[in-house]
């Protein structure tokens, strides 16, 4: 149990002391509003696209993809996507509140935290599963995102824009770098390049990858505002609920009973890793920002970011004790 403390405590503490360096910063006036929202498009337009190209191209090979995994982790977000609405339709009453709900519920932060947690418990192995995963996951949850921000919004009071919800999906920096990494994996993978003749491409690439995690984590931290909860602590506490609690225990508690039941799916270390960022992360900062765009609840969404993030510190940290005891990672 101790060994499980100290895993877990070095594994998550990281992470959690760049986000607190990143608010001490700010309230130390080291950061100005324009500079967080500058940094942050930094991270959004070009450190990430940069770290997911990155992390797929250095699969080694195509045909090294787990596709089992893969269609496990799609198959999965949908489900909790559904459960997501479900919770929406039972326990939330307002309109603009409940594609907010459902958003938390199911979208996780994989591309910053997901991708630290799995790192740090995995190593470049599990960074190699979140590169793949990433691939397919961060583009499925760009579209249901954009789905239930739409859905409960009445045409009495925004029309929903087909053509525009397209471009912002199409021309989205995080599926163009997935999208690249994958065809420039598919390329080397039909032409058989084991060359190094553009080697010094992937390095500089990988120095700005390098750089993401640091500044999206301090910037996260930066951002960080505490509000008054007011009328919303019922919402807040189903949404989170639903992100740390009801999607880790359906998507890696899931894949433990398939994997060790059915065999179709072989998992290690590197894959539970990859599923606890994909799952048990806290919610995407970007998801207030469209629930802004979409004319949902900015206030409800931007609580989420703050107190997902907050109680992931306990449930993650409960969740490696426990999968550590268990010998799962």
């Amino acid at each position: 149990m101790i060994d499980s403390l100290v895993y877990a405590f070095h594994a998550i503490t990281p992470i959690i002391l760049l986000i607190l360096t990143g608010y001490l910063l700010n309230r130390k006036g080291f950061f100005s509003d324009e500079f967080l929202k500058r940094a942050n498009k930094l991270v959004f337009y070009v450190l990430l696209p940069c770290t997911l190209f990155t992390n797929i191209y250095q699969v080694g090979d195509i045909g090294e993809i787990n596709w089992r995994l893969v269609f496990y982790a799609v198959f999965t977000v949908t489900v909790i996507f559904f459960l997501g609405i479900i919770a929406a339709l039972l326990w939330v009453k307002d309109d603009r509140q409940k594609g907010v709900v459902i958003q938390c519920v199911f979208r996780s932060n994989y591309a910053i935290i997901g991708l630290s947690f799995a790192q740090a418990l995995g190593g470049n192995g599990a960074v190699a599963v979140v590169g793949v995963l990433s691939a397919f996951t961060i583009p499925l949850f760009n579209i249901l995102a954009v789905v239930s921000m739409a859905i409960f919004i009445k045409d009495g009071k925004r029309r929903v824009d087909i053509k525009k919800i397209l471009k912002r999906i199409i021309t989205n920096p995080l599926i163009i770098g997935c999208v690249l990494g994958l065809i420039a994996l598919a390329i080397k993978s039909a032409l058989h390049y084991e060359g190094n003749g553009f080697s010094f491409v992937l390095t500089y690439l990988s120095y700005l990858a390098k750089a993401s995690t640091a500044i999206a984590l301090l910037v996260l931290g930066g951002q960080f505002n505490f509000t008054a909860v007011g009328g919303l602590l019922r919402q807040i506490t189903i949404g989170t609920i639903g992100r740390l609690v009801i999607a880790p225990a359906v998507g890696i508690g899931a894949a433990y009973l398939i994997s060790t039941y059915t065999g179709f799916l072989d998992l290690g270390t590197a894959e539970y890793s990859a599923l606890i960022g994909l799952f048990a992360s806290p919610v995407a900062v970007s998801s207030a920002v469209m629930a802004t765009e979409m004319d949902n609840d900015a206030t409800l969404a931007g609580q989420y970011v703050f107190w997902t993030n907050v109680g992931a510190i306990v449930s993650v940290f409960l969740l490696v004790v426990i999968m550590r005891n268990c010998g799962l990672l």
